[in-house]
C-alpha cells in the first residue's frame, strides 16, 4: 500500500527540517514561490500548497512575513516552534524509557456543554502516545510529562486536566497491563510499514558513492514525513515491557541511518533554492 503524504503534513515536516534557526533559512521567511517549487519536488501542486499554508496560518502555526527582497513568505509562529522543539526530542533524541522511571497520568474532566474539548483532549493525548488506563485516565512513560504540559497549555486545555507522576503498584504485572493500555500490535505494524518502505531506500543510498542533492532532499523529506508519525504512536516503553521481536529498534536504526546519509545534501539543495529567491 502506497504511503500517504498530505500537503499540510509535508509543509510541517519541511519547516521542521529546513525552516528553523538551525536550518538553511536561518529562521528567515520562506518565500511562498520557493515553497511551491520545493513541495513540487514531492508531487504537491501549487493550489494544494497554498491551501495547506492557509490552513496552517489559520491554526496559528505559520505567520506571514516578507523576505529581505520583499517577497511574500512565511515563518513559524512561537507556538509552532515550541511544537517542533518538542517534536525534536521525540523524533531525534528520545532516550529509551527505563523501567524505574515511572509514569505520567493525565486525568481530565470536561463539562458536558464543552464535550468538543473532551474529544480534543482525548485526541491530543492519543497523538502524544498515551494509553488508556481507565475512562478519563490516560497513561504514558514519565519522560512525556513536559511535552504533555506544553501541548495542553498551547491548546488551552490545562484547566481541564491534572497530571500526576508515579509508579505502577499493582495488581497485575506491568508487562501485562501495558497490553491493555496500548494496542501494541498496531504500533508494531506502523514500525513494520516504515521498514517495508524505507529499508529498500536505505539499501539504495548505501550502494551509491555520490549523493545527488535534489534526490536526497526528496527522499529525506518523504522519509521524515513518514517517520515523524511513528514516535507519536509509539510511547517509547521500556524494552522489558515489549513483546519479543519488537520491530521498533530496527525501524529507529533505519531512520537514523537515512537521516545521517541524506540530511546534509538535502539541506544544501534547500539552501540553494532559497538563495535563488
Amino acid at each position: 500500500m502506497a504511503e500517504q503524504h498530505t500537503p499540510r503534513s509535508l509543509i510541517v515536516t519541511f519547516y521542521g527540517a529546513y525552516g528553523r534557526g538551525r536550518g538553511p533559512g536561518g529562521g528567515r521567511p520562506v518565500p511562498i514561490a520557493a515553497l511551491i517549487r520545493l513541495l513540487g519536488a514531492v508531487d504537491v501542486d501549487p493550489p494544494s500548497v497554498r491551501s495547506a499554508v492557509s490552513r496552517l496560518k489559520r491554526r496559528g502555526l505559520l505567520v506571514p512575513a516578507r523576505t529581505e527582497s520583499g517577497a511574500a513568505g512565511y515563518v513559524l509562529s512561537d507556538d509552532a516552534r515550541q511544537l517542533l522543539d518538542d517534536g525534536d526530542r521525540r523524533i531525534y533524541d528520545r532516550p529509551a524509557a527505563r523501567l524505574g522511571d515511572g509514569w505520567v497520568l493525565a486525568v481530565f474532566s470536561v463539562p458536558e456543554q464543552e464535550r468538543h474539548k473532551r474529544h480534543l483532549l482525548r485526541s491530543r493525548l492519543s497523538r502524544l502516545g498515551f494509553g488508556t488506563a481507565a475512562p478519563g485516565v490516560w497513561i504514558a512513560p514519565a519522560q512525556l510529562l513536559e511535552e504533555t504540559r506544553h501541548t495542553l497549555e498551547r491548546l488551552e486545555l490545562s484547566s481541564y486536566a491534572d497530571l500526576f507522576t508515579g509508579a505502577h503498584a499493582g495488581f497485575e504485572p506491568t508487562a501485562r497491563s501495558v497490553g491493555r493500555w496500548w494496542d501494541l500490535e498496531a504500533v508494531a505494524e506502523l514500525h513494520q510499514a516504515f521498514l517495508d518502505a524505507h529499508e529498500p531506500m536505505l539499501r539504495h543510498w548505501e550502494g551509491r558513492r555520490t549523493v545527488d542533492p535534489a534526490q536526497a532532499y526528496r527522499d529525506h523529506l518523504l522519509m521524515l514525513d513518514s517517520w515523524r508519525r511513528v514516535p507519536y504512536a509509539d510511547p517509547g516503553l521500556p524494552a522489558e515491557l515489549l513483546p519479543g521481536n519488537w520491530p521498533g529498534g530496527r525501524s529507529a536504526e533505519v531512520f537514523a541511518a537515512l537521516h545521517s546519509r541524506l540530511r546534509d545534501a538535502g539541506t544544501a539543495h534547500v539552501r540553494a533554492a532559497l538563495s535563488a529567491e
